[in-house]
């Protein structure tokens, strides 16, 4: 309450555990670029039950430049892309900016995520005119700390997003940890079937 998120909402499509995990980094690090689409159909029921599909407009998280170079893909990217062609809600890969570099978040305190982030994102020059009166649902893998989301909320804000949401494939939730993941496969095509 006392420092309540810039997001509006932040629902994921399951809890982070073994399989999720799995499922993420093989496609940020494996290249299993078809573990995009897998995770937009377990996503896009949460998507749905944001708001009106004709007031979103999906945001990825975006890579500064020199990662994206490095590992050829914005894995955040490839899922808003997935999510737009099974929903028909439109994507922009270039309103959100990543003006610096930072450093990986892995292993890091709340506060110390929150310092790496800071000043991390901007906008693109024409982003007002595009972002006005607009739902914008930030789209990303795994939410952790929530520091990036958070970092990247303020910015759609100042912006002027008439409200924005984070959907995201999984998310941290401390009793996830020790009991498993947490799926619901109802959604799921027969073809979307993660392979070894």
């Amino acid at each position: 309450m006392a420092d309540p998120p810039s997001f509006s909402g932040a629902p994921a499509a399951v809890a982070y555990g073994p399989v999720a995990r799995t499922v993420a980094l093989r496609l940020k690090y494996g290249r299993r670029t078809g573990h995009a689409r897998l995770m937009a159909g377990l996503m896009t029921r949460k998507l749905l039950a944001l708001g009106d599909p004709a007031d979103m407009l999906l945001i990825p998280v975006p890579l500064h430049r020199w990662r994206l170079w490095s590992r050829g893909f914005n894995q955040a990217a490839m899922i808003a892309d997935a999510l737009a062609r099974q929903t028909g809600v439109p994507r922009d890969h270039h309103l959100l900016l990543r003006k610096k570099s930072t450093a990986a978040l892995r292993g890091k305190g709340r506060r110390e995520r929150e310092k790496i982030v800071a000043g991390a994102f901007g906008l693109a020059a024409d982003a007002r005119a595009r972002v006005a009166r607009r739902h914008l649902v930030l789209i990303d893998d795994v939410h952790a700390s929530g520091a990036t989301l958070r970092s990247a909320a303020k910015v759609l804000h100042r912006g002027g997003a008439a409200q924005v949401s984070a959907l995201t494939w999984a998310r941290v939730v401390p009793d996830a940890l020790t009991t498993g993941n947490i799926f619901d496969f109802a959604d799921v095509d027969s073809d979307m079937v993660v392979k070894r």
